[in-house]
């Protein structure tokens, strides 16, 4: 599959760049990027080609991987999409949910496949937790919440603004968004396989960026999310656990690897043909929960 990249950002040169090169079913064909000295930059640091016009890059390519802020992501998804071709995409999907849910209806429309690369989702450690704990979800009908989970929690404490070493320090929109819309994705991405879809949610602020979530799930279970980029750098990590019949299952510590290596799973999962549950579609459920927990907060 002849895959090319949009995007040239750290994201793009330490977690996109290094799969695609490496990958085996995958020729990297080519990187465009809105600054083009940023392209050619990135383009000869993994051999291939840098493109001046992100179109023309799509009309040369099967499928694209996207590693750009939210709303041109959505944007250039949705062009890429109409022109037939499958996409890898970031998230969140979109900075609304209109955007979102034109990215969705275009890859429905085209026919096209479509993976959003929620780094646990595909991280191989984190993703066989995150099953384990789902799995026994399932495991019973015995009148409990989510048949075994009664509640969990999933907190992002990221010092992204906080820690100078912090690559992503320079980001606009995540300045912009904050913790709610860059980490909060993945604790959704988390809680929603495990306890079931977003009914309900309510919001409220913390210090900094930070938000404090409470969401009610289809399965009749809660839980609540703790999202931030503005953490003391020590007081960083991540916390993820739920509490029901099985007792107390706790995210273990150094189960996650490289997020190259999560996303050379991401590509495996759009060139093998196999659907998978993190498409177009979930990343617009994420979106439409974000986007009702930054109402609620306000």
């Amino acid at each position: 599959m002849r895959v090319g990249l949009l995007g040239t950002g750290p994201w793009a040169r330490f977690t996109h760049g290094p799969a695609l090169a490496a990958h085996p079913a995958v020729e990297f064909a080519g990187v465009w990027g809105r600054r083009p000295e940023a392209a050619a930059e990135v383009a000869k640091l993994f051999g291939t080609r840098a493109y001046g016009d992100a179109d023309a890059l799509i009309a040369d390519v099967d499928a694209v991987a996207i590693a750009l802020p939210p709303g041109p992501q959505a944007e250039l998804a949705a062009r890429a999409a109409h022109a037939g071709r499958h996409l890898l995409l970031d998230k969140p999907l979109a900075a609304t949910v209109e955007d979102a849910r034109a990215v969705a209806e275009a890859v429905e429309a085209a026919g096209v496949r479509s993976v959003v690369f929620f780094t646990l989702r595909f991280d191989e450690g984190s993703a066989r937790w995150i099953e384990t704990q789902a799995a026994a979800a399932r495991g019973t009908a015995d009148g409990h919440a989510a048949g075994n989970w009664f509640t969990g929690r999933a907190d992002w404490y990221g010092a992204v603004f906080s820690d100078d070493a912090s690559p992503f320090a320079d980001s606009p929109w995540r300045r912009e968004k904050g913790g709610l819309w860059d980490v909060g994705p993945h604790a959704l991405s988390v809680l929603i396989p495990v306890l079931g879809d977003v009914t309900e949610v309510r919001a409220a602020h913390g210090p900094g960026d930070a938000v404090h979530l409470t969401f009610r799930h289809d399965s009749g279970a809660s839980s609540t999310a703790l999202l931030t980029l503005t953490a003391p750098p020590a007081a960083a990590g991540v916390a993820i656990e739920f509490r029901g019949t099985p007792g107390v299952a706790v995210y273990p510590d150094g189960v996650s690897g490289p997020a190259a290596d999560a996303f050379a799973r991401a590509v495996d999962a759009l060139t093998d043909g196999t659907p998978h549950p993190c498409d177009a579609r979930f990343g617009l459920r994420v979106t439409e929960i974000l986007a009702a927990a930054e109402a609620a907060l306000t």
